[in-house]
């Protein structure tokens, strides 16, 4: 037992046992449940295929439940529906029963994912009806998955959207009582505390203070922080370590995939992260050849980096019109350019205000405050009304 919770990555004999325990329950449950458990759901149906990948029409819990063999996978990299209180087109579940649902997708997770490999979801969070507050379900998903399926969190990612729109319009625009929400979640797990993985295969350009460094020297010396930085600090290793926030716009609107779903008439996949998201991922954790695996996959965009990676690939997804657009990715296009964008994010506070005018609401935004056309509208109806009054009160009939 020890050896075997060893193998796969457990600290301690009691949390692989615990493991065990949870995985039978959900065994279990779903035998005795009026559902087919996820051994017996169909394989889904190959859709298409390149030379390095395959794409899958159906429920991915066939493929990775039966079609898959066990440790065939290096890194899973998905995007799941997210758990919105309000339903969208592409069948995300209700936020309070997105853990019964997600549990045969861990299942999955962990029976096709190598010892050695990754699983990275980006997860957006959602607010809970009427208030403007959080839900907590993709932290109780991350607490499952390690929890109860024996994943390790590596590390936490965020993916910053600088052109995101500021919603909840509602809490944002109109009461001004919250700030613009634009940072998804992105959790990079493993069965393993050592997953193998590589930062240099990722790492950014110099700043311009940092080349000024590399070529003018650096006094090795004690920070007031306490770090003792050394001489090698002012080695060139050919770029920076990156941090774990991802600055991408989700902007592109008329590229070749949009192009060619608006001339076939098919849906336009309205929740895509963009490329460099993947592909960040895949150099960071998988070699050239390894196997990657989207079993949400969408329209394929993980496949589409994996493609262009020289990595084999896998793409699961339930919904055939979003699969004939995703045929898209695949055609042959002009060469791929890689471009250098820096995105600047202002400083806290950065603009004045005076707060005597701008005071907080005392309810905390409870009650809705009236818009700029309702006063205008109240103002005018008060005219009339004061008008009428006095028209009355003269003797004049209005």
């Amino acid at each position: 037992m020890e050896i075997s919770s060893r193998r796969r990555g457990f600290p301690t004999v009691s949390e692989y046992i615990r493991f065990l325990h949870n995985s039978a329950e959900h065994a279990d449950h779903a035998s005795n449940g009026s559902k087919k458990t996820p051994q017996h759901l169909e394989a889904p149906e190959l859709f298409s295929q390149t030379d390095m990948g395959r794409i899958y029409h159906g429920d991915s819990l066939g493929l990775m439940h039966g079609a898959l063999e066990p440790g065939s996978v290096d890194l899973i990299m998905t995007s799941p529906p997210f758990g919105l209180v309000r339903k969208k087109s592409y069948g995300n579940e209700d936020a309070d029963r997105y853990l019964k649902w997600f549990r045969p997708f861990a299942e999955g997770f962990r029976r096709v994912l190598k010892p050695s490999g990754s699983l990275v979801i980006d997860i957006g969070g959602s607010w809970k009806a009427g208030t403007p507050t959080r839900s907590l379900y993709h932290f109780d998903l991350l607490i499952m998955l390690c929890r109860e399926f024996g994943f390790h969190l590596c590390q936490e990612h965020y993916w910053w959207n600088p052109a995101k729109l500021p919603t909840p319009a509602e809490w944002v625009n109109v009461r001004r009582v919250r700030v613009k929400d634009a940072v998804n979640c992105i959790w990079w797990l493993s069965p393993t505390p050592w997953p193998k993985a590589n930062n240099r295969r990722v790492l950014a350009p110099y700043s311009d203070s940092m080349l000024d460094l590399l070529e003018n020297g650096y006094e090795a010396k004690l920070r007031p922080s306490g770090h003792d930085i050394s001489d090698k600090f002012g080695r060139n290793n050919g770029g920076s370590v990156p941090p774990n926030l991802l600055a991408l716009a989700n902007t592109e609107s008329n590229g070749h995939y949009q192009d060619y779903c608006r001339e076939q008439g098919l849906p336009i996949h309205p929740a895509r992260y963009p490329a460099a998201i993947p592909e960040y991922f895949i150099r960071l954790l998988t070699e050239p050849g390894d196997v990657v695996l989207d079993p949400f996959a969408g329209s394929c965009v993980t496949g589409e980096a994996a493609e262009y990676s020289l990595r084999r690939w896998i793409c699961c997804e339930i919904s055939k019109p979003y699969l004939d657009g995703a045929l898209a990715r695949f055609e042959e296009q002009p060469a791929r350019k890689v471009k250098e964008v820096f995105y600047k994010i202002a400083s806290p506070c950065a603009v004045p205000v005076d707060e005597e005018e701008i005071i907080l609401p005392v309810d905390g935004g409870r009650k809705r405050p009236l818009n700029l056309i309702t006063r205008a509208k109240a103002t005018i109806r008060g005219v009339q009304v004061h008008r009428k009054t006095r028209l009355i009160k003269s003797g004049v009939r209005a």
